[in-house]
């Protein structure tokens, strides 16, 4: 019997979802499908669970956080987290997962020669979530960057005045948006005149491959990482999850 799966978000014109796992049924000769469903508003969701006979979902960019309350339980992933961004449905019961953590944890950790070192979380939704609790996991101390200061963030203001933030805090981790296509020509607001050799870029965005925050750091001969790793291996576990 095929099952059906598919994406919630807005928008999602930048999504690789859809071509990764029809590719992977393909492959498996498996007549499961995967669909985009653009939400203009959480609570369409409802709408969508009424109408469609999914098994599972993934969940994107703005509503990580916001569905929670659309949920019947949390793994101890999107608890830990605080966000979600996989939700697994059995027997009309809806469970959140986040496997963006345990993606970009290990890719973090395979991609570092050592994790002595201080990171900036660039972004302040339900992405930065997930990097700071795979942070917390790896002992990497870090500060979040925001566009306005709060107790716990700093500004973008505050970077560029203060040059001992981006001396000290030599790994940088987008986990906003901004250059992602089609807006490839925006970047984090960070001074990159001050970027080095010895810094570590890493971009959750995957469209394009290089953003123009890594192009700015390669230029600065900074070491940097896209998130298509990480992208892909928070969905082979969320196949897992789908499948368990």
């Amino acid at each position: 019997m095929a099952n059906q799966f598919g994406l919630i978000g807005y928008p999602l014109g930048h999504s690789f979802s859809k071509k990764y796992f029809s590719n992977k049924f393909k492959k498996s000769k498996s007549l499961d499908s995967y669909e985009l469903f653009e939400l203009t508003n959480i609570n369409e969701l409802t709408k969508l669970l009424k109408s469609t006979q999914l098994k599972g979902l993934n969940v994107t960019i703005p509503y990580k956080q916001q569905v929670i309350p659309f949920l019947h339980t949390l793994d101890r992933s999107a608890q830990l987290v605080g966000a979600v961004n996989v939700i697994k449905i059995l027997d009309n019961q809806l469970v959140g997962y986040n496997t963006d953590y345990p993606a970009f944890r290990a890719t973090l950790k395979n991609w570092l020669d050592h994790t002595n070192i201080k990171a900036l979380v660039l972004g302040t939704g339900g992405a930065s979530k997930a990097v700071i609790a795979a942070l917390n996991d790896l002992k990497i101390q870090h500060q979040q960057v925001s566009r306005t200061k709060a107790s716990n963030f700093i500004s973008y203001e505050e970077l560029a005045t203060n040059s001992k933030w981006i001396q000290e805090f030599e790994l940088i981790i987008n986990t906003t948006p901004l250059g992602m296509a089609p807006n490839i020509n925006n970047q984090p607001a960070i001074p990159y005149a001050q970027l080095t050799s010895n810094h570590y870029l890493y971009d959750l965005v995957y469209n394009p491959l290089e953003t123009s925050f890594l192009l700015s750091g390669r230029k600065s001969k900074c070491k940097t990482k896209n998130g298509i790793e990480m992208l892909e291996l928070q969905a082979e576990l969320a196949w897992d999850i789908w499948n368990a």
